[in-house]
């Protein structure tokens, strides 16, 4: 029997079969969906006053993408990831444009959001994408690669975080320095040009070349992987609704360009822990992480309730932070797990369009209590989603665990 790698054999593994430059250009290329949602807010908030109208503003691209990114993730599953995720660059980041374009303008608001919801149905869920790649990538790894793609998912729940730490910071550092509007045309830029690398680079092909002959049949929307859909939806929720209450905040405290560092703050620990599940041993499996990490969520929200300044509201993100990855990368992991191998890139897109529809859902959620109680009324849809989220982890803990048993694909 095969000695277990180590968590930083394991990394280094990885990033020699892919490569630094496929690495980086994965990571750089998943910013701008991270900067868009922020930007929108609060672009939208300022230019119209109202925070009800800036969380809806943002809220659309969100909606838009969870509904188109499975789309493209079965057509990517069909005719290969290289041609859909060039288009789907090109497209977002002309959107973004176009969206800076319009709300600079002072057009209509419905214009606007009619456009920051075509800007987000186009662009490319890159994060999830970047998952189906690291099977075909291992393929030739026989005995480590269960270990690998635990290492795999791991790096990509820390790299998901990471986006939403540098996406909001430098989305807040310039918006402190010159304004909104700039910030989401640096996002555009950064989508046109490594959103389209990141669909021309070779292992691009290996998703389509090496999957399996037979026709994309196998069921893959079971009563679990909706369970699994459903904790990703409610995660989503968590994000939106608290990035809308620390927009309010910081705004309310005079330091709106914070919102964004603050936000920030929130991926810091996530990295961190997200990095670190390589190393939980075997026997903690999947479905007990999600457990764990549910009731973490739960139990590190509720100080939100009676957080009123800036420097609170820093601690309380930093350390909720640290139970969103495991929380995510359990997820995910399961679901790679659920998917029928032909099908793991809509599985994958499916899951992180329900991330974005949750984002959509909490996000204008809050904003609408936000305009009537302030933050609080903000963070209190982020504590009734992490204490649902909770609720469901520990309910359905049969299931998963059934399916954390069960083994990943051959």
């Amino acid at each position: 029997r095969k000695p277990r790698m180590s968590p930083l054999a394991s990394y280094r593994r990885l990033f020699s079969l892919a490569g630094p430059l496929y690495v980086a250009i994965a990571f750089i290329g998943r910013l701008p969906l991270a900067m868009a949602q922020m930007g929108t807010l609060l672009l939208v908030a300022g230019t119209t006053g109202s925070y009800g109208t800036g969380g809806a503003a943002a809220g659309a691209p969100a909606a838009t993408n969870a509904i188109g990114a499975p789309i493209a993730g079965a057509l990517a599953d069909r005719v290969g990831q290289r041609p859909v995720v060039f288009v789907q660059s090109v497209l977002g980041g002309l959107g973004l444009i176009a969206l800076v374009v319009l709300a600079h303008a002072q057009v209509t608001p419905w214009i606007v959001i009619l456009t920051a919801a075509l800007a987000g149905a186009a662009m490319p869920q890159i994060g999830p994408l970047a998952r189906v790649r690291w099977r075909p990538i291992t393929r030739n790894q026989k005995h480590h690669q269960p270990r690998l793609m635990e290492a795999a998912f791991s790096y990509e729940g820390a790299a998901d975080e990471a986006s939403f730490v540098l996406g909001p910071a430098l989305l807040g550092l310039v918006v402190v320095l010159a304004s909104p509007e700039l910030a989401l045309l640096i996002a555009a830029a950064i989508l046109l040009v490594f959103g389209c690398a990141f669909a021309l680079h070779p292992t691009a092909r290996l998703t389509h070349a090496h999957r399996p002959d037979a026709a994309a049949t196998g069921r893959l929307v079971t009563g679990t992987f909706a369970i699994l859909l459903v904790a990703q939806l409610l995660i989503g929720v968590v994000f939106g609704s608290i990035q809308t209450g620390t927009t309010v905040l910081t705004t309310d405290a005079g330091q709106s360009g914070l919102a964004g560092l603050v936000h920030a703050c929130l991926g810091v620990g996530s990295v961190i822990a997200g990095l670190a599940v390589a190393a939980l041993p075997a026997r903690f499996g999947y479905g007990s992480r999600v457990l764990v990490a549910a009731l973490g969520l739960a139990l590190l929200s509720l100080p939100l309730l009676v957080t009123d300044t800036v420097p609170q509201l820093f601690a309380v993100v930093l350390v909720l932070g640290f139970v969103v990855a495991p929380y995510m990368i359990s997820v995910f992991m399961l679901g790679e797990r659920a998917a029928p191998v032909e099908r793991v890139g809509v599985a994958m897109t499916l899951l992180a369009g329900a991330t974005g529809l949750g984002y959509a859902l909490g996000s204008a959620t809050a904003g609408r209590l936000a305009d009537m109680h302030g933050h609080p009324g903000a963070f209190a849809v982020t504590v009734g989603a992490a204490l649902t989220a909770a609720a469901l982890a520990t309910a359905s803990q049969p299931a998963l665990r059934r399916l954390a048993s069960g083994g990943a694909h051959p």
